[in-house]
């Protein structure tokens, strides 16, 4: 545009000025900033409640335009730099100095907006949000932000008293970005985005979609991070992480804010977890740790699944090189990091994405697909370009960025069927007529192959409760393309089945036994999560029938039927402790409970059980296939008594429950092969607080055919435990 004159602008008031002083100017820069021509430099300057200004270095007088806050100087180029800086004295007398914003060029690549307006863009968080930048030997940052709908965007933040009218954005046009580098903004300092939507010119003030640290709660705005300094010494644990499917895996599932706490009362930071929960996570034998949400929420009784920064660490436990060191440290330590990760939903807050620039930007505008009313939630538009740009790019930032192992995606059902928790009337069907999301599908399974490619070793594990097909099968065969599934009937029946006293519990054996018609369809985890000890569940101790000490076996029991059973392995903190109570947000675990003798036991049984499970290849090795399984006895309802084998190859895990508080000897089980059988775990021994019965250190087998089998072993089988067996020749 060609420059406007001082005169001009005295003489005329024109559209564009007009448009900038009200704040809807989509270029500000055709105005504001300096322009020459030839020899001549005109420099425009925006400075609220300045009573007087001069432009630096010269100190050259600036001319406040009629009666508005805009500044002018005409004269020779040479005595302007190209980046000029300005003082000026505000309303109370002090001086203050600031470098012009408006005499930069645009620096976001054409390229790069048109791959993000193309959704193809999946590491977004490089070109969104507040980077430090140098331009033309001058420091500062460089922000952006997607808003298509709105009228004005303006930076607001410290360096600038939170004032709409001195940082207006400068629009990228028909991708929807806008964006503008201001100098001496440095790394720390917080800021927002307001926005004027259109058509009513409503202000909205909005914290960054993209931003990567946010200032404490209840505090919303997002800080200007610097650049990533932790030296990564995790390059070991990322090579070896392929192969994954064949590797043990047991998870120890915590929410940080309270698995333990300092003595005030306040969160732990990330290094003091490092310091802390590492050892207890060794001590129990686990192989991963899963978080759930530490994406910056506002409210804590969310426990994160109801996030406002898709790209940030809660700065509840600190900054994310803190996160990083954690991440670092549990690599080097041989556990893994899984994030439990929420792309289904987002909260309704005014500060955070809903309705972002005036307009239903990240969600649909209809509420029976924008909306969860049973969490009071709003769903993502999984349609739109940038939406699933955003959405990737988050999934991607935690691998790469984090070096995390793995990705928990949360309520996966709730997004793949349009009626999900939604009456009669509720919900719109697909194009189809029916009820899948298919957006959300498609959604899913770019999401899966994305990770995948670009972050190779790395999980994604669905929490999906339906009976959705090939949930864990590759997308070209029609899959979703998850590495692995919860298994929520597994957790059902066996729940259901060990809440009920012993006496009745011959009625409902095929709780036992029915999920092994299903157990290879997918790539399931067992999980004895979060979600199962709140809500008025009660804790796991409280299900189990009984006295204490019934209570007791029966964690050892379940814990032992849950280790040796086919598929991967999850448990939410505190189920070590037996906590006597449902977990409680605000506050940290009863760490007194571990000073009792049986807890202590129960704690051991855990730690012994997983190592066990990790060291021997035939209890992992063939998780997810059929051949790694076979039936002794299922049949066995009127003793409540199962039996199996975990196979590898030659090698066996001959596994004896007995879910009665009956000890039962000369029980006959059957067997393949002759030999010595090992009694390498009883979860009935003393160390385990049980009361010690058991088979000494074995028993050899009978040449007496048993249960479709050429041999059998006498047992005595320990009330409410589990025995494990490993064939050996010979006897010891």
């Amino acid at each position: 545009m060609f420059p406007l004159s001082a005169n001009t602008l005295n003489s005329t008031l024109s559209e564009d000025l007009r448009l900038l002083l009200d704040l809807r100017h989509h270029d500000p820069a055709q105005i504001l900033g300096r322009h020459v021509q030839g020899s001549q430099c005109t420099v425009r300057v925006r400075i609220p409640g300045a009573r007087a200004a001069w432009l630096l270095p010269l100190e050259l007088p600036l001319q406040r335009l009629n009666d508005t806050d805009l500044f002018c100087w005409e004269g020779q180029a040479q005595d302007v730099p190209p980046h000029p800086a300005y003082r000026w004295e505000d309303e109370s007398g002090t001086l203050q100095e600031r470098t012009d914003a408006y005499s930069f060029p645009t620096l976001l690549e054409d390229a790069e907006l048109m791959q993000f307006h193309q959704g193809r863009h999946t590491r977004a968080w490089q070109l969104l949000g507040a980077h430090l930048r140098t331009v033309d030997g001058v420091a500062g940052t460089l922000f952006a932000v997607w808003a298509p709908n709105a009228e004005r965007v303006s930076v607001v933040g410290e360096f600038n008293q939170w004032d709409g009218r001195i940082h207006p954005m400068r629009s990228r046009g028909y991708t929807g970005v806008w964006e503008l580098f201001i100098p001496t903004v440095t790394e720390g300092q917080l800021y927002k985005f307001e926005i004027r939507s259109r058509p009513h010119g409503t202000l909205l003030v909005k914290t960054d979609p993209y931003g990567r640290q946010f200032e404490m709660r209840p505090g919303t705005a997002a800080r200007v991070c610097g650049p990533q300094r932790h030296d990564w010494q995790d390059a070991d644990w990322m090579a070896s992480r392929e192969g994954w499917q064949n590797k043990p895996i047991s998870v120890y599932e915590v929410h940080l804010g309270s698995w333990r706490r300092r003595p005030n009362g306040e969160f732990l930071s990330y290094r003091e977890l490092a310091d802390q929960l590492i050892p207890h996570v060794q001590s129990l034998g686990f192989t991963h740790i899963e978080l759930l949400p530490i994406t910056e929420h506002p409210l804590d009784a969310s426990w994160g699944y109801q996030s406002t920064g898709f790209f940030a660490p809660t700065s509840r436990h600190g900054e994310a090189e803190g996160l990083r060191e954690f991440v670092d440290r549990c690599h080097q330590a041989g556990i893994g990091v899984y994030l439990d990760w929420v792309p289904g939903h987002f909260p309704k807050d005014g500060f955070g994405l809903a309705r972002f620039d005036g307009s239903a930007l990240y969600e649909h505008e209809d509420w029976r697909r924008g909306e969860h009313k049973e969490w009071g939630t709003l769903v993502f538009n999984y349609a739109r370009n940038e939406v699933r740009a955003f959405l990737l790019s988050s999934a991607l930032y935690w691998l790469e960025v984090f070096h995390l192992d793995g990705l928990r995606v949360d309520a996966v059902a709730s997004m793949l069927y349009l009626d999900y928790s939604r009456a009669h009337g509720e919900w719109l069907p697909n194009m189809h007529g029916g009820n899948e999301h298919l957006e959300a599908v498609d959604f899913l399974r770019e999401l899966n192959v994305l990770t995948h490619r670009e972050a190779p070793g790395s999980v994604t594990l669905a929490e999906e409760s339906t009976a959705w097909p090939q949930v864990t099968r590759p997308t070209y065969v029609g899959g979703l393309g998850f590495s692995m599934k919860w298994n929520m009937g597994w957790m059902h029946d066996t729940l259901r089945y060990i809440s009920k006293d012993p006496i009745y519990r011959h009625y409902d054996h095929q709780d036992l036994t029915f999920g092994l018609l299903y157990a290879f369809s997918e790539n399931f985890v067992l999980p004895f999560s979060h979600d199962e000890v709140v809500h008025g569940k009660g804790a796991l101790w409280q299900k189990m029938p009984g006295d204490d000490w019934q209570k007791m076996a029966n964690l050892r029991l379940l814990f032992s039927y849950m280790l040796t059973y086919p598929g991967k392995k999850l448990l939410f903190m505190g189920s070590e402790l037996a906590q006597p109570w449902e977990w409680r947000h605000d506050e940290a675990l009863p760490w007194s409970l571990a000073e009792d003798p049986a807890r202590q036991g129960l704690a051991r049984l855990l730690g012994d059980l997983n190592r066990l499970y990790r060291s021997w290849p035939a209890l992992h090795r063939h998780d997810f296939g059929s051949d790694g399984f076979a039936w002794i006895d299922c049949h066995d309802a009127a003793q409540s008594v199962i039996s199996y084998r975990r196979l590898d190859g030659p090698d066996e895990a001959v596994v004896i429950l007995n879910f009665t508080p009956v000890p039962r000897p000369g029980y006959r089980v059957g067997v393949p092969r002759p030999g010595w059988y090992r009694e390498c775990f009883n979860s009935d021994s003393a160390i385990y607080g049980g009361s010690n019965l058991g088979n000494g250190g074995g028993v050899a087998s009978d040449a007496m055919p048993w249960m479709d089998h050429p041999h059998s072993l006498l047992l005595t089988l320990p009330p409410l435990a589990g025995l494990i067996l490993q064939r050996q020749e010979t006897a010891p």
